[in-house]
């Protein structure tokens, strides 16, 4: 089976998207950066070092210290998914950090995208 496109796509190419899109609605990168933290586990050494490293999402998920519990709290449309039933575990995740950034563009408060 035939991988899809964006597992094999380096997350450093798409992050700087995630900044932008925060940026424009009034948010920061220190925001989206405790977003990734926050759901992947990596903290911001890690963050920057699989970053730097030009990492691909797969590996970008696979190498993640501990994706966070409260995952399943993360519900709603993304890409016209609700990504609570996506089937493929790594693109759930990666459906999740839209959702979470998404949200963070919308205006919505940090501690309810974080699921406190």
């Amino acid at each position: 089976m035939k991988k899809h496109k964006i597992f094999t796509m380096a997350f450093a190419s798409v992050y700087p998207h995630y900044i932008t899109k925060a940026e424009k609605k009034g948010r920061t990168k220190a925001e989206v950066d405790e977003i990734i933290c926050w759901l992947t586990g990596y903290d911001q050494q890690a963050l920057q070092k699989q970053i730097d490293k030009k990492t691909d999402f797969e590996n970008f998920f696979e190498q993640a210290p501990q994706l966070n519990p409260n995952v399943d709290k993360i519900t709603g449309v993304i890409c016209g998914y609700h990504v609570e039933e996506i089937e493929d575990e790594l693109m759930q995740k990666i459906r999740y950090m839209d959702k979470l950034i998404d949200e963070l563009a919308r205006g919505k408060a940090m501690e309810k995208i974080l699921r406190k």
